[in-house]
């Protein structure tokens, strides 16, 4: 079993900072890619950023400059802070990691349950 749990979302006013983080636990013999997606009410899932083993990002041209995205492999947590946020930041972030299992000999791709950013003046 293998689980993905994000924390640290919230409101917060426009121009403000928040960081939400994400931990993988479970029967994990390796992680690879983690990334962060976000969906807002009447829109696709999009990619935010992610983030390689080697620590090489990427990121969507609409967070870049603002957000960064990094990661701790001795946790197995990945996180993103997020700074000058928009009303348009507001969303769900889901956090995503590829993952071998002990056992097992693919990876596969894992995503959590999903944390609420608003940003409201």
């Amino acid at each position: 079993q293998v689980q993905l749990v994000e924390s640290g979302g919230g409101l917060v006013q426009p121009g403000g900072s928040l960081r939400v983080s994400c931990a993988a636990s479970g029967s994990i013999l390796s992680v690879n890619d983690m990334g962060w997606y976000r969906q807002a009410p009447g829109n696709e899932r999009e990619l935010v950023a992610t983030i390689t083993r080697g620590g090489g990002t990427n990121y969507a041209d609409s967070v870049k400059d603002r957000f960064t995205i990094s990661r701790d492999d001795d946790k197995r947590m990945v996180y993103l802070q997020m700074n000058n946020l928009k009303p348009e930041d507001t969303a769900v972030y889901y956090c995503t990691a590829r993952i071998i299992k002990w056992g097992e000999n693919y990876w596969h791709d894992y995503w959590g349950q999903g944390t609420q950013v608003t940003v409201s003046s």
